[in-house]
């Protein structure tokens, strides 16, 4: 989906980072899918999904995994986070094998995606790029800032907000992973990963004390 095509940063950083969906399309095979969202739920779960959710009760950082999964309706739409290429490898091997006639989606570096859709012996049936950021630039956020929101692709996660969990990590009122969570719970998406976010979060905490012993 193209909201979670524009997650900036660092590369290596985003090769940590894999987005999973399960769609259907309307008037097609959008009808009684709960079992079948429960068979993508499951993959993700024993894979190891670091966050997952529907959009529609919100992420597994904000509201128990059984409940989410208690409220799915035929108007659900379930998608998650993976932080490695064999998680990724290991659902697509689960979703093939299954065989429900419902769409998987996994969004990622291009470099990192690809070997693992011909590891699970999966073939692409279509691929969609970002072509990055245009217009007026000057007005977005700082790039260690968008490293962070974009990871929200509706834009739920304000970016002071991000400056203050920064700011609270740096004064150790929290930990990096504290204030990622936290930031992970107004992606009711699901697919803002919390894991990299902590990551990133540490880093941008080092470089505010490293510029202050300058």
């Amino acid at each position: 989906m193209s909201h979670s095509l524009h997650r900036s940063g660092d590369i290596e950083s985003q090769k940590k980072d894999f987005v999973w969906f399960m769609y259907q399309t309307k008037g097609v095979n959008d009808k009684n899918i709960k079992p079948k969202m429960m068979v993508y739920i499951n993959a993700a779960e024993r894979q190891g999904s670091e966050n997952w959710g529907d959009v529609k009760t919100g992420p597994i950082t904000r509201f128990d995994p059984q409940d989410i999964k208690d409220h799915i309706t035929d108007k659900s739409r379930i998608r998650g986070v993976f932080t490695k290429p064999e998680q990724v490898i290991g659902f697509l091997k689960e979703v093939k094998e299954a065989d429900i006639d419902q769409s998987c989606i996994i969004t990622g570096v291009f470099s990192e995606v690809i070997p693992c859709c011909h590891a699970a012996g999966v073939t692409p049936h279509s691929i969609n790029y970002s072509l990055g950021v245009w217009g007026n630039k000057g007005i977005l956020p700082d790039e260690d800032t968008l490293a962070i929101t974009t990871m929200c692709g509706h834009h739920m996660i304000p970016p002071k907000f991000v400056e203050y969990i920064i700011d609270q990590v740096d004064k150790g009122r929290m930990t990096p992973q504290e204030g990622a969570d936290r930031l992970s719970t107004f992606c009711y998406c699901g697919i803002f990963n919390q894991v990299r976010c902590a990551d990133l979060i540490a880093e941008d905490v080092e470089k505010r004390r490293n510029k202050k012993d300058e």
